[in-house]
């Protein structure tokens, strides 16, 4: 998200979680005013390659209750980001995915972070708009919850819904580039549409 109005309007949809992207070379960079938001809505700040001491004035200037680390942060980092934290944040680690990827690589991080996110390996750390091959994710040995991204758009609402009907533990769907009127303005009647599928997918395949 980028400007107030059009973060306002996303707002009133009670999105679970809203991303805030504090990488400079984003064109969805956002370095302004935070309106108030209704206390339900997550605000996370993405992050790449930062130093602890910016995310944590991030976290400190706009009330952040979570933390996406884009990049290629270590177990070390994330772990002196959890005991740093001056409150209670959820720390989401990104690993980006192509048509293989070695799960090995999550064991060390699955203490020090809440949850993961795969997204898509593309030319920038996210927002590439393409999605994964997400047949990888049938090897996903982990019970850690995680999001799942990567040019997710009401086209792929088809195949989020197989993969919900797995026992992966897919806990949020993330979108971004294919809501989008221009980079961090978001169209809302399709986040509307997407809203209603994304509602009625969870509650078939995980609220009976």
């Amino acid at each position: 998200m980028k400007y107030p109005e059009n973060i306002l309007e996303v707002g009133a949809l009670l999105p679970d979680y809203m991303g805030f992207i504090f990488w400079e070379k984003s064109a969805r960079y956002f370095d302004g005013e935070m309106p108030n938001l209704p206390q339900s809505i997550k605000k996370v700040g993405v992050f790449v390659n930062a130093t602890l001491e910016e995310i944590l004035e991030k976290i400190e200037k706009y009330d952040l209750q979570a933390v996406q680390l884009h990049g290629h942060e270590s177990v070390e980092f994330c772990e002196n980001l959890k005991k740093n934290t001056p409150k209670l944040i959820d720390v989401i680690k990104v690993f980006s995915i192509l048509d293989t990827f070695d799960f090995q690589e999550l064991k060390p991080f699955e203490n020090v972070c809440d949850y993961f996110l795969f997204d898509t390996k593309g030319k920038l750390p996210g927002g590439n708009g393409t999605t994964f091959d997400w047949k990888v994710l049938e090897n996903y040995p982990s019970t850690k919850p995680f999001f799942l991204s990567g040019g997710i758009g009401i086209e792929e609402m088809g195949a989020v819904n197989e993969i919900l009907k797995t026992n992966l533990p897919v806990y949020a769907i993330d979108v971004n580039s294919k809501f989008e009127i221009e980079p961090g303005l978001k169209d809302i009647e399709r986040l509307k549409g997407l809203k209603i599928k994304i509602i009625d997918a969870f509650k078939i395949h995980h609220l009976k």
